[in-house]
């Protein structure tokens, strides 16, 4: 791996020679430019305003416009002898707890190697360090015209760093959650965690990137003069009506996806449940109409008599 930036970690009064090198790198598709009409390379040529020529890159430097429009050039050598401590050292000046650390600030990764024999013994001893603490460590440095944040930790036998954003380049999430009123049941709750155990773990080693591969086959079928293979027909969406329904269909088909029995207990409906309801009290309500008029019979039947008992002795 190619080193992009040669200084040393200052770590207290211990200076550790170090070289910079990409944690990670891109395998993603590039594209070039081309005329639609007969594919020909679309370039893009730099012109110098004042002598109206094109220039070549080594012809080309660094300025800085200022409110007036003035241009004040700005070199490689001024840069490298900016009054700053983190011009060529990583400052490490804190230890703190990695939880510490919001992943939003995550950047780019990078690699800190050892820059010769002089620096192994210092190297382990942070490595080392760092390890026993459970702790990473927060530094400065300057790289690409500025001054940055970054987090070492251990990775393997190496040491990385990461680049953070300063707290203030990280915005606050307002307005981003919903601002209706929801009100979560732990019946759902309970289905939802139902689903996240049923997906389980993954190695992240089996996932790969299956844009990149689908992009491959279609340069590679054009390349060899066929069609490009077709799309596969969307998944039909729609309006999730009915979320309890939705979370009882995805644990039933992730448990399917992974080959164990696709048994979801159901959960009662709030439709079913209010019919019954309703056909309890209508129920209800005719026993006791029914029990009402045989009240009123039995009431009138022994009024009856009484009447006309009276009227015999009256007579």
């Amino acid at each position: 791996m190619r080193s992009i930036w040669n200084g040393a970690i200052s770590f207290g009064l211990v200076s550790i020679p170090i070289k910079l090198v990409n944690a990670t790198e891109s395998h993603s598709i590039s594209f070039r430019q081309v005329h639609t009409e007969d594919n020909g390379r679309i370039r893009y040529r730099k012109f110098c305003e004042l002598e109206d020529r094109e220039v070549t890159q080594s012809e080309i430097g660094k300025g800085y416009e200022d409110a007036d429009g003035t241009i004040i050039p700005v070199t490689d050598d001024d840069l490298s002898h900016l009054p700053i401590p983190t011009a060529r050292t990583i400052e490490i000046v804190a230890f703190v707890p990695a939880d510490r650390i919001d992943p939003l600030q995550m950047d780019a990764a990078y690699y800190l190697a050892a820059s010769g024999a002089p620096a192994a013994k210092p190297y382990t001893l942070l490595r080392e360090a760092l390890k026993r603490s459970h702790k990473v460590a927060i530094a400065k440095y300057a790289l690409r015209g500025r001054e940055r944040l970054g987090m070492l930790r251990v990775v393997g036998d190496a040491i990385a760093m990461h680049g953070l954003l300063w707290p203030d380049e990280v915005r606050a999430p307002e307005g981003v959650a919903p601002d209706a009123d929801v009100t979560v049941r732990d019946k759902e709750l309970d289905l939802a965690d139902a689903l996240m155990d049923t997906l389980g773990e993954v190695d992240l080693q089996d996932l790969h990137d299956e844009y990149r591969e689908a992009l491959e086959e279609v340069i590679a079928a054009k390349a060899a003069g066929e069609a490009p293979p077709e799309s596969p027909e969307p998944a039909k969406g729609g309006k999730v009506l009915d979320l309890m329904a939705a979370l009882e269909n995805s644990v039933r088909a992730a448990k399917e996806s992974r080959g164990e029995a696709a048994e979801v207990t159901p959960l009662p409906k709030k439709k079913a449940a209010a019919k019954k309801t309703a056909a309890a009290k209508k129920t209800t309500s005719k026993q006791a109409t029914a029990a009402k008029k045989t009240t009123t019979k039995k009431a009138a039947a022994k009024k009856t008599p009484a009447k006309k008992t009276a009227r015999k002795r009256s007579a």
